[in-house]
């Protein structure tokens, strides 16, 4: 009887002990997480001035083949590959001597029709005389007056064939169409040329010179105010950036918009002219065009490091009431050093969350450590900006 007694009471104590110790680990578990420690910033308006940037190539504002007019070989070449010419300047000469010679024979036969029309003139005067007093046959006279109409188409005929050798002879020498550059010649002295084959050569207008560009439909009324923007030469609205990362020193304008979009591509070309007077800028060189956007207007700004990007879409951790965040999805616009503009999604004066995103979700609860600099932005003109897509 004693010893059940004792099984007994130990039994009890474990018992207890068992609840015990499930009790305070039931109370562990319910108690809240502390507060996960973050940075964080308030949204705020500042004025927003950046660059958008687009791929560019250079291209020559004019640009013209030299094409044979005549058949013939190179007689003559008076210039040096790559030098500049000058409007009418002379480049070629293609061999003269055969259309030279169609030339004085055409002169020939055109004296021979003047000479058979002087004569053909004089018979219808004395046959018109005659008929007048009745002394010579009607049909006499009228074959008199056909021979002199006809004698007169042969000098219009032989003075068309005199203008048509006559140009041919002036196509053996070729000049300048315009001021530029010349290319490297395709053909030497000697060489056999026709219309229709391979240009001799080409020139190209140097000063001004272009920049190409592919600009989104949705851009097409910025470019036009662009475009009726006087230029004052002091303007760094648009600035070619050199394949070297250099910014070209000369600042360029709108010339020319393309007359239509691109169905397949939604795009359209814009062609930017910059000054050329040193000869640094040649055709085919790709660039970039950055192209200043200044709304005018204040912008809201947070660090770019407060978003974060999820499956092609942006979100920011805003604390709220009680310190608890939620996570916003936004529409980001231009980068602008180490900000970003923020078009939809965000409001001035929340509290963005910037550094220890990865340790938060959605309602958790966090204690601000570090208060973040106002997020205004840098005065930096002339830092590389580009677009948050």
């Amino acid at each position: 009887m004693k010893q059940y007694i004792n099984l007994s009471i130990i039994s009890a104590v474990i018992t207890v002990t068992f609840w015990a110790c499930g009790g305070k680990k039931d109370d562990q578990q319910q108690a809240p997480p502390p507060p996960t420690a973050v940075s964080a910033v308030k949204a705020e308006k500042g004025n927003a001035t950046y660059y958008d940037q687009f791929p560019a190539t250079v291209t020559a504002l004019l640009e013209v083949e030299i094409q044979p007019q005549v058949s013939g070989n190179i007689t003559g070449i008076f210039f040096q590959d790559g030098q500049q010419v000058r409007k009418g300047q002379k480049l070629y000469t293609i061999d003269p001597q055969q259309y030279r010679a169609g030339y004085d024979q055409a002169v020939a036969n055109l004296n021979v029709q003047k000479a058979n029309l002087n004569r053909a003139q004089k018979d219808a005067n004395r046959y018109n005389t005659l008929a007048e007093q009745d002394a010579v046959a009607k049909q006499l006279v009228d074959n008199a007056n056909a021979t002199l109409e006809a004698a007169k188409m042969q000098v219009e005929a032989s003075q068309a064939a005199i203008q048509q050798v006559a140009t041919n002879l002036k196509y053996t020498t070729i000049y300048a169409p315009l001021d530029g550059t010349i290319g490297i010649s395709q053909v030497r002295l000697g060489a056999a040329v026709a219309p229709g084959s391979t240009p001799l050569n080409t020139i190209s207008s140097d000063n001004p010179i272009a920049a190409d560009l592919q600009v989104d439909a949705s851009e097409i009324p910025r470019f036009q105010k662009l475009q009726n923007q006087k230029n004052t030469g002091r303007d760094s609205t648009l600035v070619l950036t050199m394949p070297d990362g250099r910014n070209y020193k000369y600042p360029g304008s709108v010339r020319i918009i393309d007359r239509a979009v691109d169905p397949q591509t939604g795009t359209l070309r814009v062609r930017i002219a910059f000054p050329n007077p040193d000869k640094q800028l040649k055709v085919g060189i790709n660039a970039n065009v950055r192209v200043k956007n200044s709304t005018g207007e204040p912008q809201l700004l947070i660090p770019y490091q407060a978003v974060t990007e999820q499956m092609s879409e942006y979100f920011v951790f805003v604390v709220g009431d009680s310190s608890k965040v939620t996570q916003k999805k936004v529409t980001l616009g231009a980068r602008i050093n180490d900000k970003v503009i923020v078009k939809a999604g965000l409001k001035e004066g929340e509290t963005v969350v910037t550094e220890g995103t990865q340790k938060i979700r959605e309602g958790a609860k966090v204690r601000v450590t570090q208060a973040g600099q106002q997020a205004g932005p840098k005065q930096d003109s002339s830092s590389k900006q580009t677009a948050a897509k």
